[in-house]
């Protein structure tokens, strides 16, 4: 196992039931919406994921499994249906106004950091000591107003009954967080820390980055010891950091596999690529991408129905 990585320390509800774990990663707006697509095309399949003994939420995956804990998957993919309103579209999917140059500038600050790093720790540490420094030049009001919208999203505010986890990193020891019902972190600061992409999201004296940060997107190395693990990820398996690090989620499930564990992943086809990656924020994409993912569930479900079952 990679030793740049931490596993939670497990919740009694994790002795119960080691069979199937479903991995939500990381995405931005549309690839929540894209997962959302796909649980939701799954089920009218006749396959319900969302029962899965552990759910492992990264990012905008976090949010994911939050929703399908307590919201019902039709309705959760005919609300990503809604076209957004004029405010949305002004705030983008960050709680900031919305603009390409955001994005652009955030892509070009983690490959900087990446080239000048030497592993996954150092770049951990690199992007918390600068997230650190924005923290010190600012007022705290982007945490409460990110709360708020990611308060929104959700269909309920409490933990789910199922086993959740919840990734981010802590920005001022740059060590691997997971959050989960037992952590003492209510569930939207939980996601609301996982979602925060490289800025510091405050929880009391404490300080969060994105849970994309951990490892990869995907965070899939969570799933260790469950017999069957299905891993949705909205960036394809991708990482803009070194192969070498070990930290991709081939390589995640590599050790998964040799851990004895049945591994299945599922990325956006070919043709809805185009929806992720730079435009992964822009709102006015989702219900594309919740189609997208709808669609694609209908040619999975048969590898993935017996494979579940």
């Amino acid at each position: 196992m990679n030793t740049t990585l931490s596993s939670p320390l497990p919740s009694p509800a994790a002795t119960t039931a080691r069979d199937r774990a479903l991995v939500l990663g990381g995405g931005g707006s549309t690839g929540n919406a894209w997962l959302i697509g796909v649980i939701a095309g799954l089920a009218d399949a006749g396959l319900d994921v969302t029962g899965a003994d552990l759910t492992i939420g990264t990012s905008a995956g976090s949010t994911a499994a939050a929703q399908i804990g307590w919201g019902d998957p039709a309705e959760l993919y005919a609300a990503t249906l809604v076209a957004p309103t004029a405010a949305q579209l002004a705030r983008g999917g960050s709680g900031r106004p919305n603009s390409s140059s955001p994005v652009v500038n955030h892509l070009e600050r983690l490959t900087s950091f990446i080239a000048s790093s030497a592993d996954a720790v150092d770049y951990r540490r690199r992007l918390c000591a600068s997230a650190l420094e924005q923290d010190a030049a600012s007022d705290g009001s982007w945490s409460e107003r990110w709360r708020a919208t990611v308060a929104a999203r959700l269909p309920e505010q409490e933990w789910p009954e199922q086993r959740v986890l919840i990734t981010a990193v802590d920005a001022r020891t740059s060590d691997p967080v997971v959050f989960d019902r037992d952590s003492g972190v209510s569930l939207v600061d939980a996601i609301a820390a996982s979602c925060s992409s490289g800025l510091p999201y405050r929880i009391g004296d404490a300080r969060y980055l994105d849970g994309g940060f951990r490892a990869n997107a995907e965070n899939a190395d969570l799933a260790a010891g469950y017999a069957r693990v299905l891993v949705l990820s909205p960036f394809g398996g991708r990482s803009l950091t070194p192969v070498g690090w070990g930290t991709h989620l081939a390589a995640q499930v590599d050790e998964l596999t040799a851990g004895g564990s049945r591994v299945e992943t599922v990325f956006p086809d070919a043709d809805s690529e185009h929806l992720f990656g730079p435009n992964g924020m822009d709102v006015s994409l989702r219900p594309a991408a919740a189609r997208a993912g709808y669609a694609q569930a209908a040619t999975l479900a048969p590898r993935l129905i017996p494979f579940w079952r």
